[in-house]
């Protein structure tokens, strides 16, 4: 899946993706930028570009020792394009939960948690700076972000569920691969695996491949792209048989 290329960007709260008539008319308006008229198709595109948005600076956070922002929904923000895509989420300001090292917990204070939200499917507890082991490489921060994130994708995901006619588990499995490629992009695989382990619930840990010399991640989800008009598979997509698969990957990796 090729993202199509922004021309400006509006900025609205996170809460907003609890909204069902929002997030209605973003995911009508990804459908008119592909040109389909199916919104289970639309809102998996939709899905899968937001939940790298979501996921991909705290990999990154996590794989540098660096506080990594809470993703609470009242605490961030999102970007969004005119094809109603999310481009970026951005922590307000002091939005920081204890960062993945010790020089990140000993600069940077805990925010206090969100109270809980009736569509939470749990509390998302925060870990005090005090309570990290600096000496374990902040595996008790790493936790705490991994919490807070599963707080978020519970509340969220049921709601893009019901408004695509997306399966839940299918975009729980998005983030999965969203989490796993965001770290392979910065040589972070173990970063990933962990945030996910941290997340737990229903999100499956991310899972990785060698073909021709050159890691990929092992896809658990597929984009619908293919269901597109004029579009085809992706070259990594799990609905392609193994083989199939495989081969095309070992000329991606030959190809550098």
């Amino acid at each position: 899946m090729v993202a199509q290329p922004p021309v400006s960007q509006a900025l609205v709260p996170g809460t907003e993706l609890l909204r069902p008539q929002w997030l209605a008319e973003r995911i009508a308006d990804m459908g008119i930028s592909w040109g389909t008229a199916n919104s289970r198709v639309s809102g998996t595109l939709w899905w899968c570009m937001a939940a790298s948005s979501l996921v991909d600076p705290i990999v990154a956070a996590i794989a540098s020792g660096r506080p990594a922002f809470d993703p609470a929904l009242e605490h961030i923000a999102l970007e969004i394009r005119p094809d109603g895509g999310v481009e970026r989420v951005l922590p307000e300001p002091h939005g920081y939960l204890v960062g993945a090292g010790p020089l990140a917990i000993e600069s940077w204070s805990p925010i206090t948690p969100s109270p809980r939200s009736t569509e939470s499917a749990g509390p998302a507890p925060v870990v005090p700076a005090e309570s990290a082991d600096a000496e374990s490489g902040g595996c008790c921060a790493t936790a705490s972000v991994g919490h807070a994130l599963r707080h978020t994708l519970s509340r969220v995901i049921p709601v893009v569920a019901e408004v695509s006619g997306a399966g839940a588990a299918s975009l729980w499995a998005i983030v999965a691969d969203a989490i796993g490629n965001r770290a392979l992009d910065i040589g972070a695989e173990e970063a990933g695996a962990r945030l996910a382990r941290d997340v737990a619930g229903r999100l499956p840990v991310p899972r990785f491949q060698d073909v021709g010399g050159r890691t990929f991640v092992r896809r658990i989800s597929c984009c619908l792209v293919f269901e597109v008009p004029g579009c085809q598979m992706c070259t990594s997509c799990p609905k392609r048989p193994a083989p199939e698969r495989e081969a095309l990957l070992a000329d991606v990796a030959a190809r550098g």
